[in-house]
């Protein structure tokens, strides 16, 4: 197993970080989508970007923010590009409610068959994440199935809160 600098480590916590942050917001918005019913594709699909790029926005601004803190300074080129790239390679975490989205609106799906879809598919991202996360740590086989549960206990906790909410 490779061994991995604090510099490295730091910059992957960085990027898991913001994908389970935006992971986390696209699932509270896709299960409150899906409790308010007759929602279109393109409605659902507007209100779930605005709300992943408000996200994005807030976190790179929070990182921004917190490296003037910090280092006293702005950003440098090279960490600019890293603090963009955490942020928004984020995106790829949240795909899927996109694609099923789209097949929502050529007809394919319902839109209520494609939050639903999303709704799995983001707590699967959570749980993938979580592997990318542990995959090179050592820990034992129990400790990593310990924190892939957590995070999909978390994934479904927040479905089990929004359900209480709007049931």
């Amino acid at each position: 197993m490779e061994e991995i600098d604090e510099t490295e480590r730091a910059a992957r916590a960085a990027h898991l970080k913001e994908r389970i942050y935006l992971t986390f917001a696209a699932l509270a918005v896709v299960l409150a989508l899906s409790s308010h019913g007759h929602v279109t594709a393109g409605e659902a699909a507007t209100t779930l970007i605005v709300t992943v790029l408000g996200t994005l926005l807030a976190v790179f601004t929070a990182d921004a923010v917190s490296h003037i803190v910090v280092h006293g300074r702005f950003f440098t080129r090279q960490e600019l590009g890293h603090a963009l790239g955490s942020s928004f390679g984020a995106l790829s975490s949240v795909a899927l409610p996109f694609v099923f989205l789209g097949f929502a609106g050529l007809g394919v799906w319902s839109a209520e068959a494609a939050l639903r879809a999303g709704t799995f598919a983001l707590v699967a991202s959570l749980v993938v994440i979580g592997w990318i996360a542990v995959r090179r740590i050592p820990l034992t086989w129990y400790q990593r199935l310990v924190a892939l549960g957590a995070e999909a206990a978390l994934g479904l906790a927040v479905i089990g809160l929004q359900v209480l909410a709007h049931g």
